[in-house]
């Protein structure tokens, strides 16, 4: 699906709303315009009711729960990655202990949901045989299910890997190759009614960051999560059970993630909830000047509240506390 025109509501927040505004996805946020982009550049400011009937029933449609968590304000998703080469926990979680002790902290600090990672997807990574990829993560989904009430996904790209995690208990699969690196995972995802996540990425984790080019980063990846939306349709997945994530820092320059991060509201023309999923992640680092991953946190949530601020639904976090307190301070500053 390629559209000539594009429209990315100017989200708002507040009680008083001017005549003619409407809600977003159905949560706290409203827009009363909208930005509509076109391909050759060109662009103007429109009214909400001028937004053609089809953009305006995505943009307004209520979003269906994600892992037993209604959409009505932000979430969080905190990251567990049960690997020993993560770029910025590589190790900590490897063991089933550690890991569902993690899980229970993370909980007790405000995640809604935990996702479950045994392949590391760092810039350069190799792939990990899929047999290795189960067996860090399904006695780890399995165990946090026994011990924590919390929604639980698995971060993937194989089959047998979702397989296997779903038998344990996950319930969303997180796709970073949004659905492209194993043809037969959208097809178990239809028929076993998990709820996925489709993820934007350019190339493989081994050589995503060598040279990544587009024509229009912000409508490209727009088109390409379109496209990848309407086949898991026709598979029989419906939009209430798709998230879409813009994917920053897979296959992206620095510029292209700043230029998502402004212009990530025009996802909401998706009809589904958007993941935001930049926490940590390298360009935080060149630009708030924080060398080692794990002092990232500010920086990480400057961006997570910026997104929070354009109706983003999921922040994919590690700092959950940190992450949790901000939001808390957000919800409060905006209702007075």
């Amino acid at each position: 699906m390629t559209d000539l025109r594009y429209y990315r509501p100017l989200v708002q927040a507040g009680r008083v709303r001017p005549e003619g505004a409407l809600v977003l996805a159905g949560g706290p946020y409203w827009f009363a315009q909208a930005e509509e982009i076109a391909r050759d550049g060109g662009g103007r400011i429109v009214a909400a009711g001028d937004v053609p009937r089809d953009w305006q029933n995505r943009l307004t449609r209520p979003r269906a729960p994600v892992a037993g968590k209604t959409m009505d304000r932000a979430r969080i998703m905190g990251i567990l990655n049960v690997t020993p080469d993560s770029f910025s926990d590589g190790g900590d979680f490897s063991e089933a202990d550690a890991a569902v002790a993690q899980a229970r902290r993370m909980v007790s600090e405000g995640a809604d949901i935990i996702d479950v990672g045994g392949e590391s997807t760092r810039p350069g990574a190799r792939t990990v045989p899929e047999a290795e990829e189960i067996d860090r993560t399904a006695p780890v989904i399995a165990a946090i299910r026994e011990a924590v009430d919390v929604g639980v996904s698995i971060d993937t790209r194989k089959r047998g890997v979702a397989k296997a995690a779903a038998a344990a208990g996950a319930e969303l699969v997180n796709d970073i190759s949004g659905f492209t690196f194993d043809v037969g995972l959208a097809p178990f995802c239809a028929q076993s009614g998990l709820a996925v996540c489709v993820m934007h990425s350019r190339g493989n984790p081994e050589t995503m960051q060598d040279d990544p080019r587009y024509d229009d980063v912000l409508l490209d990846v727009y088109d390409f999560l379109a496209g990848q939306v309407a086949m898991l349709e026709e598979l029989g997945l419906p939009r209430d059970r798709i998230v879409v994530d813009p994917g920053i820092g897979f296959g992206k320059t620095v510029a292209h993630n700043l230029t998502l991060l402004r212009g990530i509201a025009l996802f909401h023309g998706l009809g589904c909830p958007v993941l935001l999923g930049a926490s940590r992640k390298g360009f935080i680092g060149k630009l708030g000047h924080a060398p080692e991953a794990k002092e990232r946190a500010p920086g990480s949530i400057a961006v997570g509240l910026a997104a929070v601020a354009q109706g983003v639904q999921i922040l994919r976090v590690h700092d959950v506390a940190a992450t949790a307190q901000a939001l808390a301070l957000w919800r409060a500053v905006e209702k007075g």
